[in-house]
């Protein structure tokens, strides 16, 4: 069975998981119970998926922090399960961070990133890899022996990185040396993402356009 590509998800869907991955962390935060998968879920979302959880604490207009991010890039459980253990792993085990506590439920904004599988990139030049990635619309993996990393397509956007210092970048977030990208025995993946979020807290959701956010807060400097 085919993964859920993000290109399959519609607004309403996404809206859906959003809302999916608050409940899940709701009901671990306040019950200590994992969210039963609901039966009234699309059918697609029975298919297996990748998914991460992002949670912020939202301090008013366009200011947060990170709280929590964990996800799958493997397609190891269904869409469904996927978004509930995410949003269960983003919110209690990410070790950056302690548990999210109950007070904290009606401040935090959550958003989910619905992945592709990832895709070797093979160029024979390695030092061509940066025109084959889209800052916007990829995120990258990057792998050597056990050192592996990611960085979803969100991060390049908000921290406004070109092609060359996402790399090295995610060369970094695998624990080598920034230009370990330029090494042929390094693996390249790169993936899709879709990006939903709550605007404020439980309040509305709407899809993240991560390319015009790149070019209205990077690009127009």
């Amino acid at each position: 069975m085919l993964p859920v590509h993000p290109s399959e998800i519609s607004l309403d869907e996404g809206v859906f998981l959003v809302k999916l991955a608050r409940k899940a962390i709701e009901k671990i935060v306040v019950d200590g119970e994992t969210l039963r998968p609901p039966p009234d879920a699309p059918e697609k979302f029975k298919r297996p998926g990748m998914t991460f959880t992002t949670i912020e604490t939202y301090l008013g207009e366009k200011l947060t922090s990170l709280r929590g991010c964990i996800g799958f890039l493997t397609p190891v459980y269904s869409l469904l399960e996927s978004t509930i253990y995410s949003a269960i792993e983003a919110a209690t085990g990410d070790p950056r961070f302690p548990p999210v506590a109950a007070w904290e439920l009606d401040k935090i904004l959550v958003e989910v990133t619905v992945l592709s599988t990832p895709t070797p990139i093979i160029v024979s030049n390695r030092k061509l890899l940066p025109r084959l990635i889209t800052v916007g619309k990829h995120g990258l993996v990057v792998e050597k022996g056990f050192y592996k990393g990611t960085l979803l397509p969100v991060v390049p956007v908000e921290y406004c990185w070109e092609t060359e210092e996402f790399l090295s970048e995610t060369c970094v977030k695998a624990g080598l040396r920034p230009d370990c990208w330029l090494d042929a025995s390094t693996r390249i993946y790169y993936y899709e993402g879709r990006v939903f979020k709550e605007k404020t807290p439980k309040g509305d959701i709407y899809e993240r356009d991560l390319s015009q956010e790149y070019m209205n807060e990077c690009l127009k400097r």
